[in-house]
């Protein structure tokens, strides 16, 4: 029942759009599925990471020390803000530049992984509801074991959403849809990454 709990709530969490969802999508349609798969594993890994820290109480060091969340979110919101105005420019330059045939971008596997699981670690906010997770779940007195499953069906339920997320967006159908629609769709997730960022800045909390 415990696991079952864990694994409800994360999997509604991963279907939450989202910037580490976006960013996926947006490499699973402008570039090799092998990138768009690295920068999952990427996110992962900074679920993985994001479920110690909840596991070992994050929050209460949040508590004790409030300059070390204010400063992770400052730096956070900057990133995604950033990462959003990139996308920004990418659709400014696209507009200038003569049309052809549409091509995939090379982009090296290590960015890819960095971009991943900078993204993801880029929200403390993660860090605040995982850690409301293992409290709801994981009552005084848990075994010791129970926290590093709960973290093994975070991160497989995880792997399980972007399998099926990069199976999907790379059919063939739903490219060829979105290559219609490219830099609207472009403009929607430098949007989000710039008013999520921005959110992130301005929060009190």
């Amino acid at each position: 029942m415990f696991l079952l709990s864990v694994a409800t709530i994360w999997a509604v969490a991963c279907i939450t759009p989202g910037p580490n969802t976006l960013l996926v999508i947006r490499y699973c349609l402008t570039a090799p599925r092998r990138v768009a798969i690295t920068a999952a594993m990427g996110t992962i890994t900074g679920t993985c990471l994001w479920g110690f820290a909840g596991w070992l109480g994050i929050n209460a060091l949040f508590q004790a020390a409030p300059f070390a969340y204010v400063a992770l979110k400052i730096v956070g919101g900057l990133y995604l803000v950033w990462l959003g105005l990139r996308v920004f420019m990418d659709v400014r330059k696209a507009r200038t530049t003569p049309e052809f045939a549409p091509t995939e971008r090379e982009i090296p596997l290590r960015k890819a992984y960095r971009l991943g699981l900078a993204t993801n670690l880029a929200n403390p906010k993660s860090a605040l509801f995982v850690a409301s997770l293992f409290a709801a779940t994981m009552p005084a007195g848990t075994p010791f074991l129970y926290g590093l499953a709960a973290i093994a069906v975070m991160v497989a339920v995880s792997a399980c959403y972007y399998t099926f997320l990069v199976g999907l967006i790379t059919h063939p159908r739903v490219a060829s849809a979105y290559l219609k629609a490219k830099q609207k769709i472009d403009l929607g997730v430098a949007t989000v990454f710039v008013g999520f960022g921005t959110k992130l800045l301005l929060s009190q909390k």
